[in-house]
């Protein structure tokens, strides 16, 4: 038994894995590209890409909420492993069960709250109710809140019609990049939810990358080494 990564089944899993991490890269990608490009502007040509750095924060933001889920997937997330290591295997299967249980009620408010944050920018109503939803209540619309810089690169009639009123945008809405907390939100719950059965199952022992992970860094530079020699 391993609190490794895992493999993928069958191929919609696998479709679903190559698109994660195609995604991750492609917003990597991105970020790395508008950062270059904006540097070479400014100092090659005494210019620069003004909505670039706005662009390059909404793509980080992207990352790590896409990161965060796909953590949960490949079990890579950091942990303390010094108590579950020096007791029992049901006593860790267990800790392990209830530290999952913990972190899919911690997401489900998370993605209560990133709902409530995000829909307004939409036209939409947030959710009633403290903790967890009720229902939903009217809430003041905010989909005419824009970026700062970000121009929008196509369907701006649509965009204007279905959630402005009519009225012209002058800049992306905002409710285009926010949409990425629910979003991560959900499929973060989506994943610790599927880490919670793989727990209950024994495919995993844990939700954080154990010494296993440790030893295979270690394992790799000696190989790296022994070639370099």
């Amino acid at each position: 038994m391993s609190s490794s990564g895992t493999t993928p089944r069958g191929p919609v899993g696998r479709i679903v894995h190559e698109l994660e991490e195609s995604m991750i890269a492609l917003l990597l990608g991105l970020m790395t590209v508008v950062t270059f490009v904006n540097v070479v502007m400014r100092y090659g040509f005494n210019s620069q890409l003004i909505w670039g750095l706005e662009v390059t924060l909404i793509l980080f933001a992207w990352l790590v909420l896409f990161g965060i889920s796909y953590g949960f997937k490949v079990v890579s997330h950091l942990g303390v492993d010094a108590l579950i290591n020096i007791v029992p295997k049901p006593v860790r299967k267990a800790m392990g069960i209830i530290a999952a249980v913990a972190c899919l009620a911690y997401a489900f408010l998370l993605l209560k709250g990133a709902w409530d944050y995000w829909a307004p920018f939409a036209g939409l109503d947030a959710t009633s109710g403290r903790w967890f939803p009720t229902g939903f209540e009217n809430s003041r619309d905010q989909a005419w809140y824009e970026t700062e810089q970000v121009p929008i690169p196509f369907a701006k009639d649509w965009l204007e019609a279905n959630f402005n009123l009519g009225e012209e945008y002058e800049k992306m809405p905002r409710f285009i990049p926010y949409v990425i907390l629910p979003f991560g939100m959900a499929l973060m719950l989506f994943r610790i939810a599927q880490a919670t059965v793989r727990l209950i199952r024994g495919d995993i022992d844990c939700l954080i990358v154990s010494h296993e992970a440790e030893d295979a860094v270690e394992e790799a530079g000696r190989e790296l080494n022994k070639e370099a020699r």
